[in-house]
């Protein structure tokens, strides 16, 4: 076999098994330990030898920058899956609420990614486009269903979510951001008109025949 053949060649399932182990591995550890946690503990967590965590990922900031890569494809992927949902507001609902997890896990790679941010415009693009466009269909649902206001864009539902999660930072944040996030869309959701109350015949006072 020559070497042009070898490089080509796709990779073995269990390399591929293993990489996914070790991104989902490093979630779970940055989301828990920030940007300092060891890649020591993701390995472990992970199943694997360190050797193979640095064949995948040379780099602290490769393995991040995958890690960050593979939750926005996970969010569009889910977006695909959610716009079958009976209900478009539950729907987009339940996306957000993933999405919080997603800046979770960006949070405790947050000094890291910032560096990788500046040295690459491509990733910053690609992640705006891809969750721009995964919460936008689930919105236009919505709005098309009569369900939703029609006055808000993708971008304002991400800039709101953004910021309630970076409002927090105490342990346990994830749970207050998600009631608020409930009490955001349901402030979202295209109220009936409400029909005025009929009078009641107590209040209808009888006409006073004025003399002349």
């Amino acid at each position: 076999m020559d070497d042009q053949t070898d490089r080509t060649r796709k990779p073995r399932a269990d390399a591929v098994r293993n990489r996914e182990r070790v991104l989902e591995a490093a979630k779970v550890v940055f989301n828990a330990g920030g940007p300092e946690a060891s890649l020591e503990a993701v390995a472990k967590r992970a199943g694997v030898g360190i050797g193979t965590l640095y064949r995948h990922f040379p780099t602290r900031e490769d393995l991040f920058e995958a890690v960050y890569r593979r939750e926005v494809e996970q969010l569009s992927e889910l977006a695909e899956h959610l716009r079958s949902a009976k209900d478009p507001v539950d729907a987009l609902r339940r996306w957000l609420r993933s999405a919080v997890e997603f800046v979770a896990t960006k949070k405790g790679m947050s000094a890291a990614l910032a560096l990788t941010y500046q040295s690459s415009s491509e990733l910053a693009a690609f992640s705006m486009d891809r969750l721009t466009k995964a919460i936008g269909s689930l919105l236009d649902r919505a709005v098309e269903a009569g369900q939703m206001r029609g006055d808000i864009s993708p971008e304002d539902l991400l800039r709101a979510l953004i910021g309630m999660c970076y409002m927090h930072d105490q342990p346990g944040w994830q749970s207050s951001v998600l009631r608020m996030l409930d009490v955001f869309v349901d402030g979202l959701r295209v109220q009936p008109a409400s029909k005025p109350k009929a009078r009641s015949a107590k209040s209808v006072r009888p006409a006073v025949k004025r003399k002349r």
